[in-house]
């Protein structure tokens, strides 16, 4: 198949470009992209830091982006979720997996997940979300990200791996110290970044032995020493480096997309005053309001795929090997399946949303979770704080197109009350 040529709606428009990002996401964008290239040919620009393709497919509609994040026989995952080359991560983490590898490694994280270790971190996500927001108003004025938003994920991580309350200090600072060593505004070394994350796998790799050597009722126990049946009949458990690489998974995943979700989603209530009011008179409509939250926010911009083999999309053709973006903010604006995409509405009836990834065999494992943290912290917040304010602009650090995160919400000064 002979590659279309690149299809780049302006000349001034870089998606690898981070100041882009600088204030949030470009909706206006791929708004334009969605109605005039919604497939179209990104290249990397010469000099661009790292090893990459030349260039990749820009996926940017709801339909397509649902549709290719379900065909994984169509689009692997194998290289990773990113659009940087990480061959020493192939086939080695769950975000990297394809065919039965993948449904193996999910086959036995899930086993770790029983009803009655569901319903403990249900308590736990309550305990946490009080603790927190009660710490917030005795601060009184706070940045709601580090001192609220931040706390809760990494806390039910802590508790979901067992890690004792006096390693978590050290470790939220070495997860934060990871998440902001990458991209345009951050110093560090590769070779440092590499070193936090070493650091991070040794603890996992001890960790995992403690578990093994003298087990615990929690969830990482389980996970170290849980066996399942496979389709061939045999007997399957996690290897040590598996579980390394879903520690580093958790921690930083986990923690980073219920961050931004929390904090987008205050904005968005704060700046709808009379939804906000809604929730706090109405319980019941907290779960759709928390659908919204996280249409409205998407917290990861993008996962890359590569094509096994030719085909089209929207008749522009797509060659065997070249990757291809699905854009997750963009779907869930798609003004082709959501009415008012740009109104944030807490009483959206129809709400479509692929913050989790849209379904298929790579959707997210933590979306529950996610919901109960989310929807948990925003009760306790509105049960407590009489007032709730945002006294300064939020900031986003820009993680670079290699993140697909791309940018996150740095800091969000408020005043609780």
């Amino acid at each position: 198949m002979t590659k279309a040529a690149p299809q780049r709606l302006h000349a001034d428009v870089d998606l690898t470009d981070p100041e882009l990002y600088r204030k949030g996401f470009p909706h206006e964008v791929f708004a334009t992209l969605r109605r005039e290239k919604p497939v179209c040919w990104q290249t990397i620009p010469d000099g661009f830091p790292g090893s990459h393709d030349e260039g990749f497919w820009v996926l940017s509609r709801h339909d397509d982006v649902q549709a290719a994040n379900r065909d994984a026989e169509l689009f692997s995952s194998l290289d990773g979720p990113t659009l940087s080359h990480q061959p020493e991560m192939s086939g080695a983490m769950l975000v990297s997996m394809d065919g039965r590898e993948h449904v193996r490694q999910r086959r036995l994280i899930s086993a770790g997940f029983t009803p009655r270790m569901i319903g403990r971190l249900e308590e736990q996500v309550r305990r946490w979300a009080v603790s927190t927001v009660e710490h917030a108003l005795e601060l009184g004025t706070c940045d709601f990200v580090s001192e609220v938003a931040y706390p809760l994920p990494m806390h039910m991580i802590a508790d979901i791996v067992g890690i004792p309350v006096e390693d978590r200090e050290w470790l939220f600072a070495l997860t934060t110290k990871f998440l902001q060593g990458v991209g345009p505004e951050r110093a560090m070394s590769p070779e440092e970044h590499l070193g936090i994350q070493v650091q991070m796998f040794e603890y996992a790799h001890r960790l995992g032995e403690q578990k093994r050597a003298d087990p615990q009722d929690d969830v990482w126990t389980m996970l170290s020493t849980v066996e399942v049946e496979s389709d061939d009949g045999e007997r399957a458990s996690l290897s040590e480096i598996e579980l390394d690489l879903f520690f580093l998974l958790l921690t930083v995943a986990g923690s980073e997309t219920t961050r931004n979700a929390l904090s987008t989603g205050l904005m968005a209530l704060l700046d709808n005053p009379s939804q906000l009011e809604v929730l706090r008179r109405e319980p019941d409509a907290m779960r759709p309001a928390v659908e919204e939250i996280l249409r409205w926010a998407s917290p990861v911009c993008y996962f890359a795929r590569r094509a096994t083999r030719d085909t089209e999309i929207r008749g522009v053709p797509i060659a065997a090997g070249e990757q291809i973006s699905l854009w997750y903010p963009s779907a869930n604006r798609d003004e082709a399946v959501f009415d008012d995409p740009f109104q944030f509405n807490i009483r959206r009836a129809h709400n479509p949303h692929v913050a989790f990834g849209g379904g298929g065999p790579h959707f997210c494992l933590g979306a529950s979770l996610a919901r109960r943290e989310i929807a948990t912290l925003l009760e306790e917040l509105l049960a407590r704080a009489t007032s709730i304010e945002i006294v300064g602009p939020p900031t986003y650090s820009l993680l670079s197109i290699d993140n697909p995160i791309v940018l996150a919400v740095r800091e969000l000064p408020v005043r609780l009350s």
